[in-house]
C-alpha cells in the first residue's frame, strides 16, 4: 500500500495495510477510537470468544475499560493479566510470571492473547504467546508512538539478559495490529519523542521524502497533526515491505536496527533503568551511525549534521554528555556491541548510510572507528 503523507486531501482516519507474509499474512489498522471498537476485529480471529489481555498497570489505568467493554459487547470473555509498567518487565522473571498466571486461569491453544501497551508489553507478551502450548494467536494493540510505528510490526518477540537486549525471544507473527492513535494523547511528551525517533529513523533508512516531510514537521506539530495516522502508516508500510522481504532476519531486514548496535549497548550499560528510554538511544545510536558513515567517507557531512540537527530540535538526545558519568569505558561500550544478535562470526555489522533514506549494512568497520565516534559522542 502507498501512503504519502504530503498528500494534502488525506485527513484523520481509520487506515489499513497488510503484511503480506502467505498464510501468515495480517492487517494492520491505525486511526482513531480504536479500542474502544476493537470487539468485532478481533472476535474475527477468534476461535472461541475468549481472550487473555497482558497489559502494564499504567496503561490498565488508562485504557483497560474500554477495551474491556467492546470485547465484551462483541462477547468474548477477557482475562486481564497486569504487570509493572518498564524495560525492567521484559524479563525472564515476568515471562515466567505472565505464563503461569494465563495457565492459572486455563488458558487454552484455542484462547487469544492481547499485547495491550507499549513496546516492552508486545514483546513479552509476543514471546509468551510465541511458547505457551507451544504458540498460540495474539493481537498486537500498541498505544506507544514507538510500538505503533515499529515493535508491534513484524512479529519480533523477546526479553532482555543480563548479556543484552532482546537475546531471548522468537518471530512470531500476530494475527492482526490495531494502533489507536487516540490512546497517544495520553503519552507524556518525552515518551512521543522517543517514539518519534523510530519514526524518523524509518524515514532515514529508505524514504527520504518522509523524511523531508518530518523534518518540516517536528514532533510537536505531528502531535497535534490530523496528519499523524498518515505518518503511522507511511513508516508501517516501510517495514511492512522489509519483512514481507526478510521475515525473519536472515538480510535486508536488519536495516530497520539502524542506530540498534550502539543503542542496545547504551541500554545494556545503564541496565535498563528508564534514565535512558529506548527511543533516546536510538536517536543517540542513528546520529552515531550517520557520523561514523560520514568519518569513513560513505556519507556526506551534511547529511549527518542535518540527522544531528532534527533530533537535537526534536527534544531528543544525540550525544552521551550527559550519561558519560554513568556509563562504562569506551572498549566496554564496543564489547558491549559484539552481543548484538547481528554479529556473524565475531564480526559486528553495522547499519550505515550512503546518505538519508539510503542505509545498507557492513561488517567491514574497525573497532578503532567505531571507538572514535563513541569517543566524540562523549565529548559533545
Amino acid at each position: 500500500m502507498t501512503i504519502n503523507p504530503m498528500n494534502n486531501t488525506e485527513h484523520d482516519e481509520t487506515r489499513r495495510l497488510t503484511v503480506g507474509l502467505g498464510e501468515r499474512s495480517y492487517n494492520i489498522d491505525i486511526g482513531p477510537g480504536l479500542i474502544a471498537s476493537a470487539g468485532p476485529l478481533i472476535a474475527a480471529h477468534l476461535s472461541r470468544p475468549r481472550v487473555a489481555v497482558i497489559t502494564d498497570e499504567n496503561v490498565a489505568h488508562l485504557h483497560l475499560d474500554r477495551l474491556t467493554a467492546s470485547l465484551g459487547a462483541s462477547g468474548i470473555s477477557v482475562t486481564p493479566i497486569i504487570v509493572a509498567p518498564g524495560e525492567a518487565t521484559k524479563s525472564l522473571h515476568h515471562l515466567g510470571i505472565v505464563i503461569n498466571a494465563l495457565l492459572d486461569n486455563n488458558f487454552e491453544r484455542r484462547d487469544t492473547l492481547i499485547a495491550f501497551g507499549g513496546g516492552v508489553i508486545g514483546d513479552l507478551a509476543g514471546f509468551a504467546a510465541a511458547t505457551i502450548h507451544r504458540g498460540v494467536n495474539f493481537v498486537q494493540m500498541p498505544t506507544t508512538l514507538l510500538a505503533q510505528v515499529d515493535s508491534s510490526v513484524g512479529g519480533k518477540t523477546g526479553i532482555n539478559t543480563r548479556h543484552g537486549k532482546n537475546l531471548a525471544g522468537a518471530f512470531h507473527q500476530p494475527v492482526q495490529v490495531i494502533a489507536d492513535t487516540t490512546s497517544l494523547a495520553t503519552l507524556p511528551p518525552r515518551e512521543f519523542r522517543a517514539g518519534y525517533a523510530e519514526l524518523v529513523k524509518h524515514g532515514i533508512l529508505g524514504d527520504r521524502s518522509l523524511f523531508e516531510w518530518l523534518d518540516a514537521t517536528l514532533p510537536n506539530g505531528l502531535s497535534q497533526s490530523p496528519k499523524l495516522p498518515i505518518a503511522i502508516a507511511r513508516s508501517c508500510s516501510i517495514k511492512a515491505r522489509i519483512v514481507e522481504e526478510d521475515e525473519t532476519e536472515t538480510g535486508r531486514r536488519a536495516l530497520l536496527n539502524l542506530g540498534h548496535t550502539f543503542a542496545h549497548a547504551l541500554e545494556a550499560a545503564l541496565g535498563y533503568d528508564g534514565d535512558l528510554l529506548h527511543g533516546e538511544a536510538v536517536a543517540i545510536g542513528t546520529v552515531c551511525a550517520l557520523n561514523l558513515s560520514a568519518q569513513l567517507g560513505i556519507c556526506s557531512r551534511s547529511d549527518a549534521d542535518r540527522i544531528r540537527t532534527h533530533f537535537t530540535a526534536s527534544g531528543l538526545p544525540t550525544s552521551l554528555a550527559k550519561l558519560s558519568n554513568r556509563l562504562p569505558t569506551t572498549g566496554e561500550l564496543i564489547e558491549l556491541m559484539g552481543h548484538d544478535k547481528k554479529v556473524v562470526s565475531g564480526r559486528k555489522r553495522l547499519i550505515l548510510a550512503r546518505g538519508i533514506g539510503e542505509a545498507f549494512i557492513t561488517d567491514d568497520v574497525d573497532d578503532a572507528s567505531i571507538s572514535d565516534v563513541i569517543d566524540n559522542a562523549r565529548a559533545q
